[in-house]
This record gives C-alpha cells, structure tokens and sequence, in this order.
C-alpha cells in the first residue's frame, strides 16, 4: 500500500510541473533559511572563538583590577571601592613565587599615532609586554625577533609592529632596524608581525609591542596594570589560580574572611560567554525562521485541497474498484510529505550555496551541522505531513457514488 501511494504520489507531482515546484518554494525558502542561518551562527561562534583563542589561549587567565565581564551598574560601583591597583611588583613576587605558573607577562594597553617622516598611522594599538608574550597568545613574526628579556630589563625603545603599521609607515622598504616616532619619542623596529586581518571590522594589524618597562617610563609609571599568566595545563588551571591570589592576598595583607581585592577572568570563562551568546542568538533567530516553513505547510495545504477537487473522480474509482479509507488517506499524506521532503532537499543544496556566497563575501565560515540539517529536515516532513492531514482526510471521506456523478 506504502509503495503504490509514493507512485502514485510521484506521478501526480510529475504531471503537475509547474504547480508542485510552486507549491515546494515556500518550503525551499524556509529550510534554507534555518539551515543558512544556523550555519552562520555556528561559524560566528567558531570565528570568534578562533580570534580569541589567538589572543587570549587556552590554559590562560588575566590577573587585573577590573577583568570580570557582563557586570551591572552596582555591582560594578562595588569594584571600584574594593579593588586595588594592581602594580609591577605584583606581577614580579608573582614570577618569583609561583612555581606552577608557565609563563607571565603584563599587557598594559594604549592608543598613540606612530610617524615616520611625512608618514603617520593614526590610534595605533600600542602594547607593553614581555618576552613571555608569545608564549600566552599567537605572535607570529614575519621577519625580526620579538622582545627579549634583555630589552625588558633596559627598557629599550624596541618595537615590534603589525603588517598594516609596517605597510604604512615603510611601504615596500625594509623595516627592521629602522626608526619611527612614537608619540614624540623614537623607537627601533626590531620584528613585524604576520598579517591577521580583521575581526568584526576591527584591524588586528595595528599593533605596536613594547617592552613594558618601556611603555610605563613612556605613559607613566603609576598605573595600574594586568597580567596573563599561563598554567601547565587545563587540569591545573584552577590550583595555578588558587596559588597566584594567595601570593596577592598575602602581597595586599588581606584577613581570610575579606574578599579579593582584585579580579581573575579565565580564558575558559570566555569561551563559554561566547557559547552562551551564540546559544542565545540560536534560541531567538532559529524560531523565527522556523515560521517561513509554516508558511510553506500552508502553501501545501491549499495546493493539496485543490488537488482533492480535481481528483475527486480518481478518487470515486479507486473506491468504487476496492481501496479503502485507509489507502486515499495514505495516498494523500504520502504526496504532501514528498513534497515536503524534496522541497526541504532542494533547500539543504541552496543553503551550501548561500553558504559558499556568505564564506567569499565576508571572513566569517559558515558551519552547517548536521543538527540543523535534521531539524529543517524533519520539521519541512512534519509540516507536510500535518498539512496534507486534513486534505487527505477530506479526500478518504468523499463517497464513490458521489465523487463519480461529479464526471
């Protein structure tokens, strides 16, 4: 019985060309949607997770006066009240003290115009670190070497810049070696660092790095700073932690029963923010585009009523010949859930499409899964199903006496 209502479904669609690929556009659309929309998210939530783990790795956490992220306006008046500056001779009985600690390196952040005869890069992002840099995030170098401890401890004018700070002040002429003002004092380049494009719009190639010791006799040296510190491994993320705020209780002389004076934000904390966002977005949007595929069940509810009334002397013969209820009722549903089913094909193939046009036209990737792939697909059968319901309902109840005399 199952087999002879697909034929019969199958023909029925063939002979009807042009209505059916009508009738499979509201249901295309919609499975594209969910299946093009859902790959966005998923590729947005990879594409920032890739950025940050560039800049802020795995294994890693920020020591800072301020690190928490998503406070409220109390909360927030709180930690001003309560957290400390954090200084340079924090970060170093940090070094000296902490045995698990793998690396250690302040990152003191600012803006300042770099120039270099007539050529000037406006707001570049000017950084004081040390040689544990590279070791906590990706740096990687084009040509030169990136800062030594040396330098760090002679508060060298040494710098290593970004590509689109490279490409502006020295066009196509060498860069190492060569001098450039920072805000009114000269510096050396001594590394440039590979091209890293942008994220949300924003350049990740106009970076300066100085030594840190650098940066505070240039900015000033009483400010407050924050460092990354890098744990061995996940595992001992959290007894590294533990050990780098008792060495900067005991620093601030803080009571047991009184809270940090400071904030510590790991890596992982961020990465799940991001999960948590783009989860977020998945719950409102997804939803939202479900809806064009009602719409398509709409579509193929009205299509069916009226294949119902042109086929109703079909109908009559076939029950007037044997079938029963059961076989119209099958006969009709298995039409509307083919078409459901090839309209949400057709739309799985149109998503991949839209999702090379989306992957060439912007840096973010489009990651369709096979979750989404399986919601768009059972929800367009669903929809076929339960719109060829009443259709099919109806044909099964006309009475072959009747239904013939309609000839």
């Amino acid at each position: 019985m199952a087999w002879e209502a697909f034929r019969i479904a199958l023909d029925s669609i063939w002979t009807h060309k042009l209505r059916s690929v009508l009738t499979l556009l509201g249901i295309i659309i919609g499975v594209a949607s969910v299946v093009t929309v859902g790959g966005a998210i998923g590729g947005l939530g990879a594409y920032i997770s890739e950025r940050l783990s560039s800049s802020f790795a795995s294994n890693t956490f920020i020591v800072s006066r301020f690190a928490r992220v998503n406070v409220s306006s109390e909360e927030f008046e709180k930690l001003i009240k309560r957290n400390k500056n954090i200084y340079p001779e924090d970060m170093r009985a940090v070094e000296e003290r902490c045995e698990e600690c793998e690396a250690i390196s302040p990152v003191i952040r600012g803006s300042d115009d770099a120039r270099r005869g007539a050529r000037i890069f406006y707001e570049a992002s000017v950084s004081g670190v040390n040689a544990d840099m590279p070791r906590i995030q990706t740096l990687d170098l084009e040509e030169g070497r990136f800062i030594s401890s040396f330098d760090v401890a002679h508060a060298r004018p040494y710098a290593v810049i970004g590509s689109g700070v490279r490409e502006e002040l020295f066009g196509a002429a060498e860069a190492v070696g060569k001098e450039f003002k920072l805000g009114g004092d000269n510096f050396t380049v001594i590394g440039v660092e590979v091209e890293n494009g942008n994220m949300m719009g924003q350049s990740l190639d106009n970076n300066i790095y100085v030594p840190y010791t650098a940066f505070l006799k240039k900015y000033g040296l009483h400010r407050s700073i924050q460092f990354r510190v890098r744990a061995p491994s996940e595992a001992a993320m959290e007894s590294t932690q533990d050990g780098v705020r008792q060495i900067l209780r005991a620093r601030h002389k803080l009571r047991p029963s009184r809270e940090d004076d400071f904030d510590i934000l790991a890596s992982s904390a961020v990465q799940d923010m991001v999960g948590q966002l783009t989860g977020a977005i998945a719950m409102v949007v997804t939803p939202i585009t479900l809806i064009s595929l009602v719409v398509g069940g709409i579509v193929v509810m009205n299509i069916m009523l009226v294949t119902v009334t042109e086929r109703t002397v079909e109908i009559g013969t076939r029950k007037a010949v044997g079938a029963r209820r059961s076989d119209i009722l099958m006969q009709f549903l298995v039409e509307s859930a083919l078409l459901a089913s090839i309209g949400g094909v057709i739309g799985i193939l149109l998503s991949y499409g839209l999702g090379v046009i989306v992957e060439a036209a912007s840096p973010i990737p489009m990651h369709i899964t096979f979750g989404y792939i399986l919601i768009a697909m059972l929800t367009s059968g669903g929809v076929g199903v339960i719109s060829g319901l009443y259709p099919a309902y109806k044909a099964s109840k006309l009475d072959p006496i009747v239904a013939l005399t309609k000839s």
